[in-house]
């Protein structure tokens, strides 16, 4: 498993969200390529960019930071956050996304999702945010009543392979991960799967490798990482 450091984008400044609320918002640098060249040079193999502004508008807002990021570092960025649509995935990857992340759009357009996945293939990564496991969209503001495995059995129907499972009651709150729900996630999922959530300590990154899922390939971390409760370095060996 690898790790991903987080560079949630919002107002231009790189930030991380408590519940995914936009109200309850911890600016860390006041530009995201500092945060990005941070966690490159201190070991990471990817990175994580979301555009919030993009999530919350429903069209991207932030890919110039994305450009400036991915023409910076040597890891593969990938990018979502208001990729609605077939002009917006196209701009993600001009601006050097090595994959796209696709939320609601994924769910409500489905000709949408079945040409990104037929032109793009595994460069698509479809998130399913989840509250008490059952799917939210719309930047997690709309909450349903759909169980997680129900999703990722369509989506894996029409060709979806690579997933995020963010547990969004975790998100931001340094109280640990979704255990129950990363280990439901990898047991419904048909590919592979990145786990976002509550992480604050190596020993929670031990504990996710523990679940010994082999379809679990990496794990996104942001706050744990800006508050500096571990290095990159020692969250990618807990995880290896």
């Amino acid at each position: 498993m690898i790790l991903l450091p987080a560079i949630d984008i919002l107002g231009g400044k790189a930030v991380r969200l408590a519940r995914g609320s936009f109200d309850e918002k911890t600016e860390y640098d006041a530009d995201p390529l500092q945060a990005a060249r941070r966690w490159v040079s201190a070991g990471a193999h990817a990175l994580h960019v979301v555009d919030l502004d993009g999530a919350r508008t429903g069209t991207p807002v932030n890919l110039e930071h994305v450009a400036r990021i991915s023409g910076d570092v040597d890891v593969p960025v990938q990018v979502g956050g208001g990729l609605r649509t077939t002009a917006a995935v196209k701009e993600a990857i001009d601006a050097g996304a090595a994959r796209v992340v696709l939320g609601t759009a994924a769910y409500s357009d489905i000709d949408f999702l079945d040409s990104a996945v037929a032109e793009l293939g595994d460069r698509v990564v479809v998130s399913v945010d989840a509250r008490d496991g059952r799917l939210a969209t719309s930047g997690w503001t709309e909450q349903t009543q759909i169980p997680i495995e129900s999703v990722f059995e369509r989506l894996g129907g029409r060709g979806v392979r690579r997933f995020v499972y963010s547990s969004i009651d975790r998100d931001g709150m340094l109280d640990g991960p979704d255990l129950e729900g990363a280990r439901r996630a990898a047991h419904a999922v048909r590919g592979s799967l990145i786990y976002s959530g509550g992480v604050s300590s190596v020993d929670d990154l031990r504990a996710l490798a523990q679940l010994r899922e082999v379809n679990l390939h990496g794990v996104i971390v942001g706050k744990a990482l800006y508050e500096g409760r571990f290095t990159v370095s020692d969250g990618q060996t807990a995880l290896a």
